[in-house]
């Protein structure tokens, strides 16, 4: 079984939360026989990891000509399909050149992409995803590949293009919605396109029952095309002490994740403030970074809690086993959470953990605590309790520890196989 795989982000080169389960997975995969070609926007070189090939979209050249631009422009309507090309010819050409079509050449060329991809998510992240599509039906053309399988909405149209030019079938891999990132506000271009993305693709992958639910309701797609795996987790430590030595006696709470709206970092702020009302002899930490963060500075100060709450700012790589070593407890208070890994990284550690209802990975963990994510004072009781009671605290860790043993990336990745199996005839 040879895949197809389009990925916005693949450590080390971008290693969030993505980029984290893309690893895993295609990981567990190559254990069972997959041949992966992982495309990514921005690569420096052509790499061929242990498991896995990667490319990288920046290195790939195209002829871009006016066949190519009205197909993509019909089987991807949602997209601006003109920002790709403003780099190299102006508005008003390219309207010309359309308005003229008839009189041209299906095959005329209107200049090679030279795919100056940054990566990432940043401001010209639309014009990107434009480019990156182009390039996939490039690849769908030279690559031998039996599968398509797109992750998050990043690269649905990347998927749409090469199913489209190859006429293989296409998984959509549903890591998160616009309704988890943005609540009821959404982004309508972004909803859009994951929206045509489920409606191309032969079969979704959602990483929760609570994610597929939401596909079905707020997308209106049929839930026998989706099938759920759930994510897993490294178990490798890189600290083997069950526990690092911290520059302060108190015990440490752990949020981590990116401070936004999807991830409550406002209830932790709120359920700290209570808990050292009656416990001064805990301390709080928040590592992540986002649009949330100037306000929630402001609201830790008014609470008068600087001397006992860290800021951390984004954490990355050893950092971040190194503080989930340090911690007592980790909270995770997701308001719409599609999986949630952290909780399951930090029973890597030993470390207890707090989770959302509103969260996939709840549905996973039997022995977890579960508050829902608006219950600030059921928030502040469990840390207070969980913290006073070592009892309790050395059953959550244990409880923890098994659900670890029965969580692998090796069952998912055989789940996503039978996915391929039965929509290639079990090739």
């Amino acid at each position: 079984m040879r895949v197809l795989m389009f990925g916005w982000e693949f450590p080390p080169h971008i290693s969030g939360g993505l980029g984290t389960a893309c690893l895993g997975l295609t990981k567990g995969l190559a254990q069972h026989g997959t041949d992966i070609v992982f495309v990514l926007p921005r690569l420096e070189s052509d790499e061929a990891g242990k498991h896995l090939t990667l490319m990288g979209a920046n290195r790939i050249r195209t002829k871009v000509g006016i066949s190519e631009i009205l197909e993509l422009r019909k089987s991807i309507k949602v997209l601006g399909v003109l920002s790709p090309l403003r780099p190299y010819i102006t508005e008003m050409e390219y309207r010309d050149i359309l308005e003229t079509q008839s009189l041209l050449s299906s095959n005329a060329i209107l200049g090679e992409l030279a795919n100056d991809f940054s990566g990432g998510y940043g401001s010209n992240l639309m014009a990107e995803i434009v480019r990156y599509s182009v390039v996939a039906g490039h690849l769908a053309t030279t690559e031998h590949f039996d599968v398509i399988h797109s992750h998050d909405w990043m690269t649905a149209p990347a998927g749409i293009e090469a199913k489209r030019v190859s006429g293989k079938p296409l998984v959509v891999h549903a890591h998160a919605l616009e309704f988890d990132r943005s609540g009821e506000l959404v982004n309508q271009q972004v909803y859009d396109i994951e929206r045509a993305g489920f409606e191309a693709a032969d079969r979704i992958i959602a990483v929760s029952h609570f994610t597929k639910n939401t596909i079905v309701s707020r997308y209106s797609i049929d839930p026998a095309k989706i099938t759920v795996v759930h994510n897993a987790v490294n178990k490798e430590r890189i600290f083997e002490e069950q526990r690092l030595k911290k520059p302060f006696k108190e015990k440490l709470v752990l949020f981590l994740g990116r401070i936004t709206f999807q991830k409550g970092p406002d209830y932790f702020i709120e359920a700290a403030a209570k808990v050292l009302k009656k416990n001064p002899n805990v301390r709080f930490a928040m590592a992540g970074s986002g649009d949330m963060f100037p306000r929630m500075v402001e609201r830790m100060a008014e609470l008068r809690m600087a001397d006992k709450f860290h800021f951390l700012g984004f954490v990355r790589g050893p950092d971040v086993e190194r503080i989930y070593a340090m911690s007592d407890l980790y909270v995770m208070p997701s308001v719409s959470e599609p999986f949630g890994i952290t909780p399951l990284e930090a029973m890597v550690y030993n470390v207890p953990s707090i989770v959302s209802k509103q969260s996939g990975v709840a549905e996973i963990l039997d022995n977890a605590v579960k508050v829902d994510f608006w219950d600030v004072d059921r928030l502040a009781y469990e840390i207070l309790d969980i913290l006073d009671n070592e009892t309790r605290t050395r059953e959550l860790t244990a409880q923890g520890m098994e659900t670890l043993k029965k969580i692998k990336w090796e069952i998912s990745a055989e789940q996503v196989l039978n996915v391929y199996k039965e929509l290639t005839g079990g090739n």
